[in-house]
């Protein structure tokens, strides 16, 4: 979906967490998708995050927290105008969805649905921008 993010534990060879910044541009949104094994923590570092998992559209303050379990749709977004960066933090780490791993993993038990499916908030939105 084209968001500005940043891996870091993928440069320390971690295979029991991962650890991601996402900057979520206005009107902008990840992909929907779970995880088979992986709990993830969204921490919002900056702005007002917001989220659906599941039905459920949850809005995150500033150092604000969600704990998602595996096999639980999720997908962050912003429907506002001002930048949002989230902390990503998830354990543990499925190796075979990295690049690189010696298995070609069936994606579609990370993406059951359209994973570039933007939520009902931004409804004639178009993401991720024509350059």
């Amino acid at each position: 979906m084209q968001i500005p993010n940043a891996d870091y534990l993928e440069r320390t060879g971690s295979e029991n967490l991962s650890a991601r910044l996402w900057r979520l541009p206005p009107k902008s949104a990840n992909t929907l998708h779970k995880h088979l094994r992986q709990e993830e923590f969204y921490f919002v570092l900056e702005g007002v995050g917001r989220m659906r998992v599941g039905e459920a559209t949850l809005t995150v303050p500033k150092h604000g927290g969600v704990l998602v379990g595996p096999d639980q749709l999720r997908q962050v977004f912003n429907d506002t105008e001002a930048e949002v960066l989230w902390l990503i933090i998830g354990a543990p780490e499925e190796l075979e969805f990295l690049p690189g791993s010696a298995t070609k993993p069936d994606l579609s038990l990370i993406y059951p649905v359209d994973p570039k499916r933007l939520p009902p908030e931004l409804a004639g939105a178009a993401w991720p921008p024509k350059r």
